[in-house]
């Protein structure tokens, strides 16, 4: 009988112990840990070599669409000084292509093997029998096993089970594969849970400010304007300066701008820069190291760390440090900063949106403000009006602080007399929106029944700054209008937020209604004062 029909038969004779073989490779390498796993896989090599009686097992792993990985068990027969096993080109390109390879003598190779180099015929095995195993539509692996003295034949019993056998590992390989995947994301979900826990620290300390952008309420020409300005803003990411007086509602209008941005999915961070205490700001705004000073404790973030990717919201920046406006000038020109106690520079991108009540062009002008800060804050600025300005609002308002703390005072108010509302929309309003939503609290307060009722009268009154002689007249009201208009805008005609635009008519226009109705400013008027003084002398 010839040596390839006695290896044959051997092969058939040792088909059933590679089913049993496949069932106990099945059962280790589900409980295999993912570190142990390489070693695992060259033992279950090592175990198919023997059982099939090759000099050589190995798995060729197919790590993308270019890398393989070649994992090697070397049978008990193999000569040790013989030649190191290497897949070639045209066996990888067809088990890549999921081709089953089946050579039992060199006769049989395909002729792009033929023409390979004399080292690759050096170092190729006698016989060979590869088996591809894919999963998911994507071939994981092929396992190879040959002979390299005497010629095979390959029983399709034999094949079959060494198919079998070869799924086994790929799906072995597949469960390292996603758990590493999971192991090389570990770094990156800490980072995230350590900015979550950043945020949500932070979130804690701001749940009580938080509002939706439907809080901005009113149809008044003069709100209208600002929110036409930002909806203009708001998808850009340049740097937004709200102004007006205190209790306008610069908060809900930052709060509106970054929902409105492309930044909206990352967090809106707040800073009241008038409240933080000097010796704090810096390591308020930019965070400090551990031991940076007495009481740090711990490393914290700064504030420009948290808005990181979204907005920086800065109430009051007029109240900002002389010092501190430096370091604030560098992050709005280049996005870095250093922590209080660090010299590694870190980088953010933040978009700005700063407030204030103060005049920051006479801060400027008095020093107290740099005029560079300044220029680079009021890119866009925004002129919130003051309530007085927008008293056809007051009735929407009045509803909407009813409906908002109805349940939590544990009233139902459903009426709002015609005198009440009359007396809401003639006061004056110096504390603005926010004195208004005081007023309805304590009036819903002091009411016991569905009717809202005012529990004191209000002290200021729209009416009483205006003469009687000026109620009933059209040009004296226009007048009395275009002077309060021009007084906050510190008679400035022309440009963004000034007169001309809040009033919404063409500069020009207005200078002709000034003229017409005799509206002077300051200069206008000292030059009026000092004539008859001159004609005396």
């Amino acid at each position: 009988m010839s040596v390839v029909n006695i290896a044959s038969r051997n092969l058939e004779a040792d088909s059933h112990h590679l089913a049993e073989l496949a069932v106990s490779l099945s059962r280790r390498l589900t409980r295999v840990l993912v570190d142990s796993m390489p070693a695992a896989i060259a033992e279950a090599l090592a175990e198919i070599a023997a059982a099939v009686r090759v000099d050589g097992c190995r798995l060729l792993e197919f790590a993308d669409a270019n890398a393989t990985k070649l994992h090697g068990a070397t049978g008990t027969a193999a000569p040790a000084d013989g030649p190191a096993f290497e897949p070639e080109d045209w066996l990888v390109d067809r088990l890549r292509r999921g081709e089953l390879v089946s050579i039992a003598r060199p006769e049989d190779l395909p002729r792009e093997a033929l023409m390979s180099s004399p080292q690759a015929r050096l170092a190729r095995p006698y016989s060979l029998l590869a088996c591809p195993a894919s999963s998911g539509g994507s071939i994981i692996c092929a396992l190879i096993v040959d002979s390299g003295r005497v010629a095979r034949h390959w029983p399709a019993a034999v094949v079959e089970r060494l198919q079998l056998l070869s799924e086994i590992l790929a799906a072995a390989l597949q469960r390292e594969r996603h758990e590493n995947a999971i192991r090389a994301n570990v770094t990156v979900v800490e980072q995230l849970n350590a900015r979550l826990e950043a945020d949500n620290v932070y979130l804690k300390e701001e749940i009580k400010s938080l509002h939706d952008f439907d809080d901005i309420v009113g149809e008044s020409a003069s709100l209208r304007l600002a929110l036409a300005r930002l909806s203009q803003v708001a998808p850009t990411h340049s740097s937004v300066l709200l102004l007006g007086p205190t209790g306008t509602g610069k908060e809900l209008f930052a709060r509106a701008l970054h929902e409105r941005s492309r930044r909206h999915a990352r967090p809106l961070v707040r800073v009241n820069c008038a409240a933080l205490p000097p010796s704090l700001v810096e390591s308020e705004l930019f965070g400090h190291e551990k031991g940076a000073f007495t009481g740090a404790v711990a490393l914290r973030q700064g504030r420009f760390e948290l808005a990181d990717g979204g907005t920086i919201f800065l109430d009051e920046i007029g109240d900002l440090p002389p010092d501190i406006q430096v370091k604030f000038l560098r992050v709005l020109q280049e996005g870095e900063f250093e922590r209080v106690g660090s010299s590694r520079t870190k980088t953010v991108d933040v978009r700005v949106i700063a407030a204030t009540h103060h005049d920051l062009e006479a801060a400027v002008a008095a020093g107290t403000f740099r005029a560079d800060l300044y220029y680079r804050l009021s890119v866009y600025p925004i002129q919130l009006p003051s309530l007085k300005e927008r008293h056809e609002d007051i009735p929407q308002l009045v509803w909407f602080f009813i409906n908002r703390h109805q349940r939590e005072l544990g009233r139902h108010i459903t009426k709002v007399p015609q005198a009440v509302m009359d007396a809401l929309q003639q006061h004056s309003w110096p504390g603005n929106i926010r004195e208004l939503e005081n007023v309805v609290e304590r009036a819903m307060i002091a009411s016991s029944g569905q009717t809202l009722q005012l529990d004191e009268p209000l002290r200021f009154n729209r009416t009483a700054a205006i003469r009687p002689s000026e109620s009933d007249n059209l040009d004296e009201m226009q007048r009395l209008h275009i002077e309060t208009v021009l007084q906050r805008c510190n008679w400035r005609i022309n440009g963004a937020g000034n007169a001309a635009e809040r009033l919404g008519i063409h500069p020009n226009t207005l200078r002709f209604r000034m003229k017409k109705l005799g509206v002077a400013g300051p200069a206008q008027r000292g030059r009026l004062r000092s004539t008859p003084i001159e004609a005396s002398v």
